[in-house]
């Protein structure tokens, strides 16, 4: 096997899309009461998408040094920690200081999330979508986080299954798809309900297939030669036809989800030429999409809230031009989120450890941490 590049712009770059779909959805009740597109309905898929990239790329960046015994377990999870840990506590304590204010204001808690107080120590353990915070979470998309969190501890497990299997990545990948389908089948006869749509007491869960998916689909793409593929860009497009497609037609998430695989699959080979997918641009709103995630939900809360006041109104729908404005508003709170709070912070915290002990080259130099 040759040697794969480390930093796979076009992956990175997937991630804004990823997020800006979770965004549509959940924003979508401010614009009206009418049904949601099926393509924006489906925008909780997004976070799917993201739990099968998180798998393929700690693959990529951690598979190696796992399955030859070099991983240092405890900076694995420092260094996640760094990624994840920072703007879920800033958004967690600026949550806390809106609910405050909106008490005093006489306004509603923040967005259409409720800050539930007894959620606390789950929060701050990363263990909310773990079932330990029944009531929900302050912020709730940070329930994919902790999910990650749980994909993160056990990652060994993964490595392991992934580094047994790797000289046979299609066998992996069709357990993995059987593992995706028996897991949304199953828990849907069981409980009623769809797994992807039940986050709060079974996210811990949701990520299991997905990550699988992931790591099985890194194996594949690092059996072969690394070299830029012309075919990428055509096979990335058609798979994300496929999608579109199965999202308006409404297909079992699980079909869609094993769709997803094909694009990261060609987006990991993509040619290093100038397009969006591998431009700075696209790259630097891949490294902003987690702030994204994570400030989405607070934003929408404030800004309808700020228009309610304004308007002597008790109704969160929006006029056409407000919502244009809230969701274009979302990108730059994000931006000032990664610059001020996520980057420094991470940084601060791999200085930190780097300064207590030796680090190995198992610690990823580059934002190729995918986290939601």
């Amino acid at each position: 096997m040759s040697s794969q590049p480390r930093n796979l712009k076009a992956l990175t770059s997937l991630r804004i899309f990823a997020a800006l779909w979770v965004v549509l959805f959940h924003y979508w009740e401010n614009l009206t009461t009418a049904v949601m597109p099926s393509v924006v309905g489906k925008g909780y898929l997004g976070v799917e998408l993201f739990f099968v990239l998180s798998g393929f790329i700690l693959c990529h960046v951690y598979l190696q040094d796992a399955g030859e015994g070099r991983l240092r377990y405890g900076g694995f999870l420092w260094a996640r920690l760094a990624r994840i840990y920072p703007v879920h506590i800033a958004t967690l304590v600026g949550l806390g200081l809106i609910a405050l204010a909106a008490r005093q204001l006489g306004a509603s808690d923040a967005g259409n999330q409720v800050v539930f107080w007894s959620s606390v120590p789950a929060e701050l353990t990363l263990t909310q979508a773990w079932g330990l915070a029944p009531l929900g979470g302050w912020n709730h998309p940070s329930w994919s986080i902790s999910a990650e969190w749980l994909a993160y501890l056990t990652f060994p497990v993964f490595a392991w299954a992934a580094w047994s299997l790797r000289a046979r990545p299609r066998l992996a990948i069709v357990a993995a798809l059987a593992v995706i389908a028996g897991a949304y089948i199953g828990f849907e006869q069981w409980t009623g309900q769809s797994l992807t749509r039940a986050p709060i007491a079974w996210g811990a869960l949701r990520i299991v297939p997905c990550f699988a998916y992931g790591c099985a689909l890194y194996l594949a793409w690092r059996a072969l030669p690394a070299k830029e593929s012309n075919r990428a860009p055509t096979a990335a497009l058609a798979f994300l036809a496929a999608i579109a497609a199965s999202v308006i037609v409404s297909a079992p998430d699980y079909l869609t989800v094993g769709l997803f695989g094909g694009l990261i699959y060609w987006l990991g080979r993509y040619p290093e030429r100038r397009s969006l997918m591998t431009s700075k641009v696209g790259v630097y709103l891949g490294e902003v999409s987690f702030a994204l995630y994570m400030v989405c939900v607070p934003w929408q809360g404030v800004f309808t809230n700020v228009v309610q006041k304004l308007s002597h109104t008790d109704s969160e729908i929006l006029s056409l031009p407000l919502w244009i404005a809230m969701l274009a508003g979302a990108l730059p709170v994000a931006m000032l989120t990664h610059h001020l709070i996520e980057r420094p912070a991470r940084t601060a915290m791999r200085r930190w450890t780097s300064r207590s002990a030796p680090t190995s080259s198992t610690i990823p130099t580059t934002p190729l941490g995918v986290t939601p």
